[in-house]
Parts: C-alpha cells; structure tokens; sequence
C-alpha cells in the first residue's frame, strides 16, 4: 500500500473529532436526518474527521468502503488506532472473530500487549482500512496513550515497533501524561518525535498541574504534518468527568477562537499540513467551534468554492 495526498487542497484541515457525538446528533444535525445520512451531511460542512470509533473495534472493509463512498474525493479521515495499541485495556470480543484466537488474552479475555498482538493487530487493521488508502482519504494515524504510560514505568523507545509498523503513513502521537513535556523531560521527548519525524500532538487543554492534562506548547516535531487537538477549556470536567460529554464540557468563545486561529496561523507556516481537530464534544460545541475556525482561517470559502457542484 502506498500513501499519497496528493487530493489534498488545502493546507489547513479542520474537522472533529468524531461525526457520531449523541450531542450532535442532538443538538447540530438536522432532526429527521437518517443516522445513514449523516457522514455525506457532515462532509457538506467539513473536509476532515478524526474517526473515534476505531479505538473501540477494527471496522470491517465493507463499512470503511462505505465511508469512502459517502465522502467527496477531498475529504480526509483521521483514524484513532485500536485502544490496545494505546496502552488501554481491550477485550478481545473487539477484535474480528479469526483474530481473537490468534493473540494472546488474559484469563479474563483483555488482549495482552506484546510484539506479537500488536503486529497482528496492526497488519489487520491496515488490511480493513485498505479503501482509505486506495481512494487517498486517510490522512493520519493517531494513537491516543493512556495517561499510564509515564517516564516513570515506559520508555519512548517502546513505540518505535509501532512507528515501523505504520512507517507507510503520517502517525501523530498524542501523550496523555505530563510528565512527558516537564522539566528536563521535554527536551528529550521533542528529540525523539523529531528524530524519527513523528508528529507530537499540540492541545489546546484546560489550565492545570494535574498529571494528565499536557500543557499547551507548540513545538513542531514533523514539518510534514502537525495535530491540534481542542479539548476545551473546561479542568474540573476533563479532571472528574466520566462521560466525554462530561469531560470535554466547553463551548469556545469568538476570542478564544481568534486566539486559536493566531495560534493556527503561526503552526501553519512550520508544516506543509495542519490538521486541527475540535474535540468537546458535548452538544454542538465542536462542530460550531470547528466552523468557526473555518470562517476565521477563510478555510470555509475555499471549500465551497472548492466543492461546489461537486459533493455527491
């Protein structure tokens, strides 16, 4: 499989994290909208998504087929790798039926992370995502770590199996622990995305020592590409939270969306892409925020001028 972005026509993409969200389904997509219908709706709106539900289960062919079907030929998809590969647990009952009696799993049936699973699982997913890379829509990997993995008990190193894996496409990284951009931390943690052109992940987070909400900072480690995130602005929620409608509880105001959209600017002129995903998601709040940015970043008329009469 060979990678290409060549469909690409702009250097900023904008999108969300996720285009099933119950909060937009509530309160941003039309409300007599066949759940069928909602991915062409959102690709009216938008040229890019982060595809969350990937870090659940390994979608079948058919239903990744299905997307690139519903999608104009520009539109990127973001995929989130399989949550065991992120140092997450994972039952195995998650994994295509073949696949489960082939990788080893606790007595309880949780995947266990070794060299071996996570080759297994990495081939597999790369073999169902095939219609992504075929139609040129996959934009990036993205792999989410677990707060847990730390300087303290992990090495960095411990990801590069996974790097040569994927060494065919973009993979951003985005660490879950702070402790990893701290103190004298930082530096190492920056040579080591940029030494093997990695993409570290940029946030835009609530204000807070606790360990696992990253500080904002916007040290490009990949000129080829760069990843913000928008988590809102919410601490007690991304802190205590349970949901991520509770975790993720903030509605961006138009002055910190013009500072996001400085920030953008600024990214812009260090990477050949930007993607810049809107991730509080609760309500509306994402997809208002990621139009927004649009209209600020002058991103919105461009896609329509780019896509007009040519959707679907």
């Amino acid at each position: 499989m060979k990678f290409t972005v060549e469909h690409i026509v702009s250097k900023i993409l904008i999108g969300t994290s996720s285009w099933t969200d119950p909060g937009f389904v509530q309160d941003w997509y039309p409300r007599r909208l066949a759940a069928s219908q909602r991915l062409r709706w959102y690709a009216e709106h938008f040229s890019l998504v982060e595809v969350n539900s990937t870090f659940y289960a390994i979608p079948p062919q058919r239903m990744v087929a299905r997307w690139c079907e519903e999608t104009p030929s520009n539109f990127v998809f973001d995929v989130k790798l399989p949550k065991v590969l992120s140092r997450h647990s994972m039952s195995a009952k998650f994994l295509p039926p073949d696949l489960r009696t082939r990788v080893p799993v606790t007595k309880r049936g949780i995947v266990q992370f070794t060299n071996e699973s996570e080759e297994l699982i990495v081939r597999r997913f790369l073999r169902e995502l095939e219609p992504l890379v075929e139609t040129g829509k996959l934009g990036a990997f993205l792999l989410q770590l677990s707060p847990s993995f730390r300087p303290k008990t992990h090495q960095l190193t411990e990801l590069d199996s996974l790097g040569k894996l994927l060494n065919q496409f973009p993979l951003a990284v985005e660490l879950r622990n702070r402790d990893w951009v701290t103190g004298a931390q930082f530096q190492e943690t920056v040579e080591y995305f940029t030494e093997r052109r990695l993409t570290l992940v940029l946030v835009d987070a609530p204000t807070s020592e606790h360990f696992t909400v990253m500080p904002g900072f916007d040290h490009v480690t990949n000129p080829r590409l760069g990843y913000l995130r928008l988590h809102g602005r919410n601490a007690e929620g991304y802190i205590k939270g349970r949901t991520v409608a509770e975790r993720f509880d903030y509605d961006y105001s138009d002055v910190e969306l013009r500072e996001l959209a400085e920030r953008a600017r600024k990214l812009e002129a260090e990477v050949e892409r930007l993607h810049i995903l809107a991730n509080n998601n609760r309500s509306n709040f994402a997809p208002k925020a990621a139009a927004k940015l649009q209209e600020l970043l002058g991103l919105k008329r461009r896609l329509e001028r780019h896509e007009q009469g040519t959707l679907f």
